[in-house]
């Protein structure tokens, strides 16, 4: 990894790691459970989470993504196995093109679009670490909450939790 990557996301591994924790504990049979009506489902949540590491690789591999032209949001994975296998595979996605990239490239900037209308245009790292890595932190903690809603053990992500205490 470069050197301002390697400042910027020196922290990717051990969020992605407790991302990876949140997503083993997710009950399969509850996956189409939602706390509130306009709520994500589990599972719609939980493929979000999962897939959200896959958009950083695509950020850094292109210098424009065109939503006219992307495929639609995926349906929801139907089970924990899946959700963690499409998780593995686009996180290491993501670390592999980061650690590609240079400096160059991160500091370049990389814009949203929707056909010739431009909805943002902003230097590569800040989408990166906003969009990619704090969304995923985001919707983690969401995750979270609806395990706890559900009665399920909450891992412990920066410290202990109420359900492992040291």
């Amino acid at each position: 990894m470069r050197q301002l990557a390697q400042h910027v996301f020196a922290d990717l591994a051990c969020e992605l790691a407790a991302t990876r924790r949140v997503l083993e504990r997710l009950p399969d049979d509850q996956l189409g459970w939602r706390p509130h009506v306009r709520s994500f489902t589990l599972g719609a949540l939980a493929t979000h989470v999962a897939t959200l590491p896959g958009v950083a690789h695509d950020i850094l591999r292109a210098d424009v993504m065109d939503l006219a032209t992307r495929p639609s949001p995926r349906q929801a994975l139907p089970s924990r196995a899946d959700l963690l296998a499409t998780f593995d595979e686009q996180s290491a996605a993501w670390q592999d093109a980061l650690a590609a990239a240079t400096d160059e490239v991160l500091q370049g900037t990389w814009t949203l679009r929707h056909g010739t209308q431009v909805l943002d245009a902003a230097p590569r790292l800040e989408v990166l670490r906003h969009w990619c890595l704090n969304h995923l932190i985001h919707h983690r903690a969401q995750l979270t909450v609806y395990l706890r809603l559900l009665d399920v053990p909450v891992p412990g992500l920066y410290g202990p939790t109420a359900d492992e205490p040291r």
